[in-house]
């Protein structure tokens, strides 16, 4: 008779556990980043087009999915489609989506507006003025957004969203996006806190906003991130560490964070109604 393995027992909980799959990302996101940056001087390619960096997210889900194939799938539901689910139909499903899209123009012009006021000289770069076609910059700055985002927003946003709420999830990812930016923290302190304030705000953003995006997610948060850099390309010159721009920057992301949050907590706390393919939490304790 055929005694049972241990894996087989009756009631046994053989779910992946959520904190090795988000350290594997992690990893891999934070390591792969490294690697790439590494390289990117012996490619050629200039990193006012597009930094080699961003696609460490992109190989942390990719590493992920080769690991567990079965638990990717539902994590990335919506990413490209919607689901099939008759919860994401209908002609408003990717409203919020456009609101995300008209909040990055909006922090850029608090930010660049702030910082004419205050510095008293408006630093506008026109693009006919940098170095490579701009028409080539903004669909290499879209690719590597979406490298990006396709890590944070698509995948590591909905595995945390499993365990937390709707306004914890996004601070947890904006945190941890702004530590990948290690770079950022050998500048002046005043220049990282306004960089880490400025990702957990979009952070938030995104993450709220994306709750109401039924397909296409992966195109709204990568067209968000790639207009915030493009705002910033053309409107500051935090790239020399000078602080003000930042911090006001990071200011603006947090103004434009308030009325999502305002706009969850009238929806009822941002709790999505039926979200297809997403993996509900375990039950408390669980592992």
């Amino acid at each position: 008779m055929r005694t049972r393995t241990r894996q087989e027992q009756p009631g046994q909980d053989r779910r992946v556990p959520w904190k090795a799959e988000a350290g594997v990302f992690l990893a891999v996101a934070f390591l792969g980043a490294g690697a790439l940056g590494a390289v990117q001087p012996a490619t050629g390619i200039p990193t006012e087009v597009v930094q080699l960096t961003q696609f460490g997210p992109a190989a942390g889900v990719l590493t992920v999915a080769l690991l567990w194939p079965e638990r990717i799938r539902a994590r990335l539901a919506g990413t490209v489609r919607a689901a099939r689910d008759t919860a994401w139909a209908g002609p408003g499903r990717n409203r919020a989506g456009l609101l995300l899209l008209l909040t990055a123009p909006l922090i850029i012009a608090l930010a660049a507006g702030a910082y004419a006021v205050l510095d008293g000289d408006a630093r506008l770069t026109g693009p006919r003025s940098l170095a490579h076609p701009f028409a080539l910059i903004v669909l290499a700055q879209l690719i590597g957004a979406c490298g990006e985002e396709i890590g944070w927003r698509c995948y590591l946003q909905p595995l945390l969203r499993t365990r937390f709420g709707p306004l914890a999830a996004p601070v947890a990812v904006g945190l941890l996006w702004g530590a990948w930016h290690v770079q950022v923290f050998a500048q002046r302190p005043g220049y990282a806190a306004g960089f880490l304030l400025g990702t957990v705000a979009m952070s938030v953003v995104l993450g709220l906003g994306l709750e109401g995006v039924r397909a296409h997610r992966l195109l709204f948060a990568g067209g968000f991130h790639t207009l915030v850099n493009l705002g910033m390309l053309l409107t500051m010159d935090e790239e020399d560490g000078t602080v003000l721009p930042m911090v006001l920057l990071g200011g603006a992301c947090l103004l434009a964070a308030v009325p999502w949050v305002l706009r969850a907590r009238w929806n009822g706390g941002g709790q999505p109604s039926a979200v297809p393919g997403r993996i509900p939490a375990a039950p408390h304790g669980a592992r």
